[in-house]
């Protein structure tokens, strides 16, 4: 550890200054693609460097909200101030009370309703589980506005996390107009993930209801809840035998590209036939690999935790081999879809070959079984 901590590469910090302002113009313009948006932002970046002046007035305040302005120009953004912004970033690992109280404000049945259709497409909410999801659920809290009351205001230490469930809302950096909310969206984020003063003021047109979620339990449950799954599925990344190969930058890389899914008792992951999609790990539970034979399902192995399936397909790019179901319980799985497989794993391609003679000659014993019977 010491001779790692000794080596530590150090971040420049003009580095980390060029990448915020990417990821806020990234969100801001919510483009289709992130490979295509990054070359043409960094292209127009460096095209117009030559007239960046370097002056005390920085644009690094750029918008921390999701615009919808379509023809909107990735911005430029001049380096010369805040210095400091991810210094004092939370860090989920020092954050072991685990005994801290997450505020919970109680709703009714159709105020939870309206909070789920609200929210039911934030991107930042979308890798939570069931649980971690009632969690944000019971600790956003309800606020009415008023024609003219500023919700935000540039310049301002981040507090809350908005979601926009009706009214009309105008977005001002250094006083001018750049873009406006109607009746649905989030803004806020930018300043609760990076811990950055607030970017953009935000005020309301007309009369309108907001969701909120205070810092403390944004940073709680989102990021701390991210960070348990990282180290979650590297663990369980590091018991696969097959991944052993793997240097511990492209386990991590793995591990962020995993999604959960859980499955009851029974029901079916993956059917023979089918086109294949992705790959499996298994969290928790055990699982059934079973083959049509003679008009019937026939069981070949079974599998659990730390084992995966689904790889054979996606190496010999034929369909499913066999299907495959959750079995005793709940069964929680890792998906690795094909783009992320064929990125992060695809030199083990080899190593998933020889796999394929293992599953042969399981399919051959199981077939001359049956003949004999």
């Amino acid at each position: 550890m010491s001779s790692d901590s000794s080596r530590r590469i150090q971040v420049p910090e003009e580095l980390k200054e060029v990448l915020l302002q990417f990821s806020i113009s990234f969100l801001v313009e919510q483009p289709p693609d992130v490979i295509d948006y990054a070359v043409e932002y960094f292209t127009k970046l460096q095209s117009e460097r030559p007239s960046v002046s370097h002056t005390d007035q920085s644009t690094d305040d750029q918008l921390s909200v999701n615009s919808q302005d379509a023809d909107a120009e990735p911005p430029v953004m001049a380096s010369s101030r805040r210095k400091s912004v991810f210094a004092e970033a939370y860090d989920p690992e020092a954050d072991d009370d685990d005994d801290g109280a997450t505020a919970v404000f109680p709703k009714t049945d159709e105020q939870r309703a309206r909070l789920v259709e609200s929210v039911k497409n934030v991107l930042l909410f979308r890798s939570l589980e069931k649980e971690q999801m009632n969690q944000v659920l019971d600790a956003m809290f309800e606020r009415k506005v008023q024609p003219g009351d500023f919700i935000i205001r540039q310049g301002d230490d981040g507090d809350n996390f908005y979601v926009i469930e009706s009214g009309v809302y105008k977005v001002y950096i250094n006083d001018k107009h750049i873009n406006t909310y109607n009746h649905t969206g989030l803004f806020g984020e930018l300043a609760l993930l990076y811990n950055m003063p607030r970017a953009a003021t935000v005020q309301a047109e007309t009369s309108g209801l907001l969701w909120a979620m205070d810092r403390q339990t944004f940073r709680r449950i989102l990021l701390k809840s991210a960070f348990r799954k990282r180290k979650m599925y590297e663990e369980l990344l590091n018991s696969v035998p097959m991944l052993k190969a793997l240097q511990n930058y492209e386990r991590m890389n793995l591990a962020d590209a995993l999604v959960s899914k859980s499955y009851d008792n029974g029901e079916r992951i993956i059917k023979q036939g089918d086109a294949a999609d992705g790959m499996y790990f298994i969290e928790e539970g055990t699982v059934s690999v079973r083959m049509d034979q003679d008009d019937a399902e026939v069981e070949i192995s079974q599998l659990g935790k730390g084992q995966y399936f689904g790889e054979l397909a996606l190496v010999t790019h034929r369909p499913r081999a066999a299907s495959v179901y959750a079995t005793g319980g709940v069964v929680k799985l890792a998906f690795l879809d094909t783009e992320a497989f064929e990125r992060i794993m695809g030199f083990l391609t080899d190593v998933l070959k020889r796999n394929i003679v293992i599953y042969e000659q399981m399919f051959t014993d199981m077939a001359r079984r049956n003949t004999n019977l």
